[in-house]
């Protein structure tokens, strides 16, 4: 597998990706074919589950980081086996287009974080900061792990990043972040 080419030419890459059930969902419902930025596009489908998510705890009043967490032990393996096999079938470790991983990275925030606009806002913002700068240990994983799993993982931490800037954002900056469950 070619793992130094995030995005080799693929013949028939978008007629794949739309046909293929495993491609379409580990591209993000397709907006991993983005031309340019396939990430920040591929994250905002997780914005919209996350808002998804939150709307559905208030109507069944419950705590949205409660179904967050549910949401987040069910995608976390889903994303590893996905991840993984979309990387098999494309012959490329973590193509740029499979983003999977960002739609469940970017919903770690909302574990203790309500979904409220300006808090969907902040924590993409913050997920794409560090997805994209990849700060250690996030580049090292991205290095180092291979496989679904090495997919998954360094989106994963830097979901986690988000959610550390985000606490201390709520401290620096009352009113503009809004903590709780």
């Amino acid at each position: 597998m070619n793992s130094h080419n995030k995005n080799p030419p693929i013949a028939h890459l978008n007629r794949r990706v739309l046909s293929d059930p495993i491609l379409f969902l580990a591209f993000g419902f397709g907006t991993g074919l983005a031309p340019r930025a396939p990430g920040t596009f591929g994250t905002l489908p997780g914005i919209a589950l996350a808002a998804l998510l939150g709307w559905a705890a208030m109507r069944w009043g419950m705590s949205s980081g409660g179904v967050i967490l549910v949401a987040l032990l069910l995608l976390l393996p889903l994303g590893v086996g996905l991840c993984g096999a979309a990387s098999r079938r494309l012959g490329v470790h973590d193509h740029g287009g499979i983003v999977f991983d960002e739609m469940v990275g970017v919903l770690i925030p909302f574990l203790i974080l309500p979904t409220t606009p300006l808090n969907l806002l902040w924590a993409f913002l913050w997920f794409r900061l560090f997805d994209v700068l990849k700060p250690w240990p996030i580049r090292w994983l991205d290095h180092q792990v291979s496989g679904g799993f090495g997919i998954m993982i360094d989106d994963v931490l830097a979901g986690f990043f988000a959610l550390i800037a985000l606490v201390f954002m709520s401290y620096w900056l009352p009113g503009w972040v809004e903590l709780g469950f």
